[in-house]
């Protein structure tokens, strides 16, 4: 069903919202634009497909209330960016939700499973991919088109089916929950400006002092580009930030001798300076901190974390937990260094490993070989 009417809409909605789940998926075009342009949602229910066109419709409400209707559950795969997406354009930020991607990783599939890949372990379809760099702001769509947009939630609400019933027969639905939460906060979609410089390229050649006007210069470009719902990059690449925070001008001629400035605006130019004599001014006990490379460790520790991260890919083939889920070299390193801080002493991942680890670096179990595979002692 093409949906290009509020009336549709709402009638969609209304339906939708009498089920427990809703898939839900977007496609969208960033390229020349600040924050990404909403340009099709598409929702299933087990009884009806949809495909949403917001570029026709100038009331969206109805699809803001079923997103933030808290009796039910978003399905996305790989959720970040339809979240993003939509809560620019609607207002709302969708919950409660469950994300494909991250749920199948604790059921034996990789970390960044692809929705085509899911779609082959959960349901058995094979999806073609025919249509992956259309330009979705075009208008009219193509048959074909609709019908590739409408396979990205018709699939997915049946391996939400599928996932949700093996979590629950493993025990392991909470710990999914646990870790979707992060996905549901507002912060982790409207990003602080000024933290924006810690995204730059090379940035971690900069001292304290450079650090401080990055974080102006950065806070500056990311006002900038918003304001003009345009790329960063198109107000200022990193190379040339970079540039300037090295050289620092103290005067607009100085500032026009960097390649790269010649689109800015003598307007920009001196909102740009004013960024930059911010962070030189910036009293020291101000100045972000400098970010330091983790020390080498010694080939002692080495050899412990190896010993580690083959302690959990046992726990990772015995659980069908994906490896990457549970922890990497440097959370185990971190463990090693202070474990009291490490996320493998808290929730899901405590229950799954963090006891054997403990276990492991007390000298209470071992490892060893047995008929070609390792076991615990």
């Amino acid at each position: 069903m093409y949906i290009s009417t509020h009336l549709e809409l709402k009638g969609f909605c209304e339906r939708a919202a009498a089920f427990p789940a809703v898939a839900i998926d977007t496609e969208f075009l960033r390229e020349r634009t600040y924050h990404p342009r909403l340009c099709l949602v598409q929702a299933a229910t087990p009884d009806e497909c949809a495909v949403i066109d917001p570029l026709a419709i100038d009331d969206l409400s109805p699809l803001a209330g079923l997103l933030s209707d808290p009796s039910v559950i978003k399905v996305f795969h790989a959720c970040s960016q339809d979240m993003e997406v939509l809560c620019h354009a609607l207002g709302v930020l969708p919950a409660p939700i469950f994300d494909t991607q991250v749920a199948a990783a604790f059921l034996g599939e990789r970390m960044q499973i692809s929705y085509n890949a899911l779609v082959h372990a959960f349901c058995g379809v094979s999806l073609p991919k025919s249509e992956s760099l259309t330009d979705w702001s075009r208008r009219p769509l193509t048959d074909s088109q609709v019908e590739y947009a409408v396979d990205d939630v018709r699939y997915l609400i049946d391996a939400y089916a599928v996932i949700e019933r093996r979590l629950a027969e493993l025990g392991r639905v909470s710990w999914v929950a646990d870790e979707m939460r992060p996905l549901t906060e507002l912060s982790h979609y409207a990003p602080d400006p000024r933290l924006a410089y810690r995204r730059i390229k090379r940035i971690n050649s900069c001292t304290r002092r450079q650090l401080g006007i990055a974080r102006e210069l950065a806070a500056w470009r990311e006002r900038r580009a918003e304001r003009q719902d345009v790329p960063r990059k198109w107000v200022m690449s990193d190379e040339v930030l970079i540039a300037l925070i090295k050289r620092t001008p103290r005067d607009a001629g100085d500032f026009r001798r960097i390649r790269g400035t010649e689109q800015l605006s003598d307007r920009d130019v001196e909102a740009a300076m004013l960024a930059i004599d911010r962070g030189r001014s910036c009293p020291a006990d101000r100045l972000p901190a400098a970010g330091h490379a983790r020390r080498a460790p010694s080939p002692e520790t080495e050899s412990v974390c190896d010993l580690m991260y083959a302690l959990l890919r046992l726990v990772s083939e015995r659980s069908g937990v994906a490896t990457a889920l549970i922890a990497g070299r440097d959370e185990l390193l971190g463990y090693i260094d202070h474990p009291e801080r490490s996320p493998l002493r808290e929730g899901w991942r405590f229950e799954l490993v963090g006891s054997l680890l403990d276990d492991l670096l007390a000298g209470d179990i071992g490892l060893t070989v047995k008929d070609g595979a390792v076991e615990i002692l």
